[in-house]
């Protein structure tokens, strides 16, 4: 079991609230609460948390846009979204953002504490806040580098450069360029994609799959026009542009 983990609950639905912390308080997390957005963006600048578990409808500071300026403070924090079932559209553009996995009220609090386990286990542990006050990483098994034509990844640096540019990526997003880079000639469905980024939980679809790519490609031209690193394999998935090692 993973233990002595901070998780940051945002929901304003305080019932809800004391029930979650309970189960996880159970299985050993630390919850850190917070019932409007403002509230939990200054606690997740505050105290680090391992996870988020992120309620799209709050007062004040919406879900969708704390988790973007969560993404964007620290891309490697997972977070996992709560929604209504009437809030589809809410839960998809939050997969396609980068969350790492959703769950739809009304739940059973225990299925979302094994959730949370889950991906947890899946993306590791993140920088602890005194390992970011003093500008350190976690501590990592030693680097694993790729490298193809402009583009260099450091696995266990969480870091990719275009054209010797950084790119901030979300987890997503590089284990999806990870696959690429390690394998320039495999084609990748994109099932075969959901289940390395994902680890076989299958909690996103075909269609945010072409959403990290969009994103991505957006990301790339920023920095170079010229060549498109990602070549999409019509009826098959995407692969490495040959190109780009030229």
């Amino acid at each position: 079991m993973i233990q002595n983990q901070r998780i940051l609950l945002v929901d304003d639905e305080q019932h809800i609230a004391d029930v979650v912390v309970y189960v996880l308080e159970e299985n050993a997390f630390e919850v850190l609460t917070a019932l409007d957005g403002d509230t939990g963006l200054k606690l997740f600048r505050d105290k680090a948390p391992a996870l988020v578990i992120l309620d799209l409808n709050l007062p004040g500071m919406s879900g969708l846009d704390l988790f973007r300026e969560m993404r964007r403070l620290r891309p490697d924090v997972p977070v996992v979204m709560l929604t209504s079932r009437a809030e589809e559209f809410d839960r998809v553009l939050g997969l396609e953002l980068g969350a790492d996995d959703y769950v739809t009220k009304p739940f059973s609090p225990r299925e979302l504490a094994a959730r949370v386990r889950a991906v947890l286990r899946r993306t590791g542990p993140p920088a602890t806040l005194r390992q970011l006050r003093a500008g350190q990483q976690t501590p990592a098994p030693p680097a694993s580098r790729l490298s193809h034509g402009p583009l260099e990844m450091d696995c266990a640096a969480f870091s990719l450069t275009y054209f010797g540019r950084p790119l901030s990526l979300t987890r997503s997003e590089f284990k999806f360029m990870e696959c690429l880079v390690r394998y320039p000639a495999q084609v990748f469905t994109r099932d075969t994609l959901i289940d390395r980024i994902y680890d076989g939980q299958h909690v996103v679809t075909d269609r945010s799959i072409d959403a990290y790519v969009k994103r991505l490609r957006k990301k790339f031209m920023e920095i170079r026009r010229s060549v498109d690193p990602i070549e999409t394999v019509h009826g098959l998935g995407y692969k490495l542009n040959i190109e780009t090692d030229q």
